[in-house]
């Protein structure tokens, strides 16, 4: 079993920047990939960024590239999401999830655990 905790979230400015951090814990030496999503209010859940085990290698959604950044800390078990010019269609609540299998990273349902979400306000 793997245990994934998001914490980070919270209300910012258009333009701030938040810091979003996973700690993991468990089995976490089965994970492939990290990777996190989001789910705007009215919206399905939607990939925002990746890093996999290997490399490692960083892929990031076309709507984040550029201004956010996925980092990995083998050592701490945990992967941040750096957000810097946030937008108010950022604003959604952000999941951490862990993928042990096969399958494109830019799918949710390739992804074995998941967090409970932290909530990013982002005001205009």
């Amino acid at each position: 079993q793997v245990q994934l905790v998001e914490s980070g979230g919270g209300l910012v400015q258009a333009g701030g920047s938040l810091r979003l951090s996973c700690a993991a814990s468990g089995r976490t030496f089965s994970a492939v990939a990290m990777g996190w999503f989001r789910r705007a209010p009215g919206k399905e859940r939607e990939f925002v960024a990746v890093i996999t085990r290997s490399g490692p290698t960083t892929f990031y959604a076309d709507s984040v590239k550029g201004r956010f950044t996925i980092y990995r800390d083998n050592a701490k078990n945990t992967v941040d999401l750096q957000m810097n010019g946030l937008k108010p269609e950022d604003t959604a609540v952000y999941y951490c999830a862990l993928k042990q299998g096969s399958g494109s990273a830019y799918y949710e349902r390739n992804y074995d655990y998941w967090g409970q979400g932290t909530q990013v306000t982002v005001s205009s």
